[in-house]
C-alpha cells in the first residue's frame, strides 16, 4: 500500500507525564509537522512508587525510542522466587534463560526510568501544574481542554496518558466505572545494608505469600531495596478512596497486616523509617471496545486504556509500546487521525483483549482448584494463590517485540 497524501500539521496534547506520556512525546516528536505538549498535573515531575521491572518487551521499545542506553542502573532479575511467608518453604523458582545478545531483565527505581525518558524529551514540551478538569468536543476544530487553573487549549489530538484514574477516559467514555479490587499496596525503598543480614534469600527478587497477602522484596540497584506489601479484603465489605494514590501511612498499620509472617520478614518491615510508606488502593475496570473516541480525536495509552491495576507487572512497557505504535500509525497515514487511530486500535486492542481473557481464565482455574480442596490448610491456600502463568507461554507479553509487530502489519499491506 502506498500513501501519497501530504502530511497535515497536527497539534497533540498529551495528558500525563509518566512513562507512557513521555515515551509518546519522544516518538511523536520524530514525526514531521507534529507539535506536542505534555500537560502534567503535578507541580514537580516525579514518579510515585518504588521499583519497576524492565524486561525484554520494555527494552525493545526503549531501544526504538533511543532511550535504552540512557537507562543504566538496576538489579538483574534472572531468578524469581515464590515463598511461603509463614514456613519459609520455596514453592516456585524461575530461572530466566540468559541470552547474551539481549539486555538483562532488571528491577530498577521508577525514578531512573523517568529520568532516562526525560533526557530525550525536547525542552519546553512539558507544562506542570496542569490538572485537566474537563474536555469539550469541538468537532472539526478539535478538542478543547479546560484545566483547573482556568486556562484552556485546543488540540487536534488528545492522548490520555493519565493512568488508571484517567480524566481523559472518564470524559470521553462517561459510562466507564472503576471498582476497588480489595487490594491495598504499601510501597517503599530502603537501604539494602539495613536488612541484608536478616535472610540471604531477601537478595533474590520474589514474593513471600500468606493466604490473602504477600510482601515483595527486590534489590533495585544503587544500594536500595524495595518492599511492596499487599493485603486483600473483601471489596463488598471494604471500600477505598479512588483518589488514594501514594498517600503516607503509619508504619504500625502496615506491619499489622503481616503478624503471621516469618520473624525476619516482620523485622524487615519494622526497619522502614517512619513516614516512608506510601499507600496505593488498587482499582480495576472492564475491557474497552475501543481505545479511541470522538471521531479519532482522543486516544488512550497505558493504564488509562486497560485498567488492570498492574496485573502483569509491565505497565510501563505496555504504555511505551502504545506511544510508539501511535507515532508509527500517524507517520504512516501522514498525520491523518481518521486513519491512524483506527490502525492503533487494530494493533493494540487485541493485545489488551488477550490480557483480559488470560486473567479471567486464570481466575476460573484458581477458583476451580480451590473448590476441589476440602478444608484446605494454610499451606494449600498459599500454594493456590502463587503467581503463575498456568504453564502457558507468556512470551507474547514479556518478550514482545513491538518493532516486529509493526513490521508484520506493514508487510501485510
Amino acid at each position: 500500500m502506498t500513501v501519497n497524501s501530504a502530511a497535515r500539521h497536527l497539534r497533540v496534547a498529551i495528558i500525563g507525564g509518566g512513562p507512557g506520556g513521555l515515551a509518546t512525546a519522544i516518538a511523536l516528536t520524530k514525526i514531521p509537522h507534529v507539535s506536542v505538549t505534555i500537560y502534567e498535573q503535578a507541580a514537580v515531575l516525579r514518579e510515585v512508587g518504588a521499583g519497576i521491572s524492565i524486561g525484554t518487551n520494555s527494552w525493545n521499545v526503549l531501544q526504538l525510542l533511543g532511550v535504552a542506553d540512557t537507562l543504566t542502573s538496576g538489579h538483574p532479575t534472572w531468578a524469581i522466587i515464590n515463598m511461603n511467608a509463614r514456613s519459609g518453604e520455596e514453592i516456585d523458582r524461575r530461572e530466566k534463560v540468559r541470552d547474551e545478545t539481549q539486555r538483562a531483565p532488571v528491577r530498577t527505581q521508577r525514578t531512573k526510568l523517568q529520568s532516562a525518558l526525560l533526557a530525550h524529551v525536547e525542552p519546553g514540551l512539558i507544562q506542570l501544574s496542569k490538572k485537566l478538569e474537563r474536555m469539550l468536543d469541538k468537532g472539526r476544530e478539535g478538542v478543547e481542554l479546560h484545566f483547573e487553573d482556568g486556562t484552556t487549549v485546543t488540540a487536534d489530538l488528545v492522548v490520555g496518558a493519565d493512568g488508571i484514574r484517567s480524566v481523559v477516559r472518564d470524559t470521553a467514555w462517561p459510562g466507564y466505572e472503576l471498582s476497588f479490587t480489595g487490594t491495598t499496596i504499601w510501597r517503599t525503598l530502603i537501604p539494602w545494608d539495613d536488612v541484608k543480614e536478616l535472610d540471604p534469600r531477601f537478595g533474590t527478587t520474589g514474593w513471600w505469600h500468606g493466604t490473602s497477602s504477600y510482601v515483595y522484596f527486590s534489590p533495585v540497584g544503587e544500594g536500595l531495596w524495595e518492599i511492596a506489601s499487599r493485603s486483600w479484603q473483601d471489596p463488598a465489605l471494604q471500600s477505598a478512596d479512588k483518589k488514594s494514590w501514594g498517600v503516607p501511612v503509619e508504619n504500625a498499620f502496615v506491619e499489622s497486616h503481616f503478624k503471621d509472617f516469618l520473624p525476619q520478614i516482620q523485622e524487615a518491615l519494622s526497619r522502614v523509617p517512619q513516614g516512608h510508606w506510601r499507600e496505593f488502593a488498587a482499582f480495576a475496570g472492564p475491557e474497552l471496545a475501543q481505545l479511541t473516541a470522538w471521531d479519532s480525536k482522543v486516544v488512550l495509552v497505558g493504564d488509562a486504556s486497560h485498567a488492570l491495576s498492574g496485573a502483569f507487572g509491565s505497565g510501563a512497557g505496555f504504555a511505551m509500546e502504545d506511544g510508539w505504535i501511535l507515532a508509527q500509525a500517524l507517520a504512516y497515514w501522514k498525520n491523518d487521525i481518521s486513519k491512524a487511530l483506527p490502525l492503533f486500535d487494530t494493533i493494540r486492542l487485541p493485545y489488551y483483549s488477550r490480557m483480559y481473557a488470560h486473567l479471567a481464565a486464570e481466575a476460573n482455574k484458581r477458583a476451580a482448584k480451590l473448590k476441589a480442596l476440602a478444608n484446605p490448610t494454610y499451606d494449600e491456600l498459599v500454594r493456590n494463590r502463587i503467581i503463575t502463568d498456568g504453564g502457558e507461554d507468556m512470551s507474547w507479553i514479556y518478550k514482545n517485540d513491538i518493532g516486529a509487530v509493526w513490521k508484520d502489519w506493514v508487510d501485510t499491506q
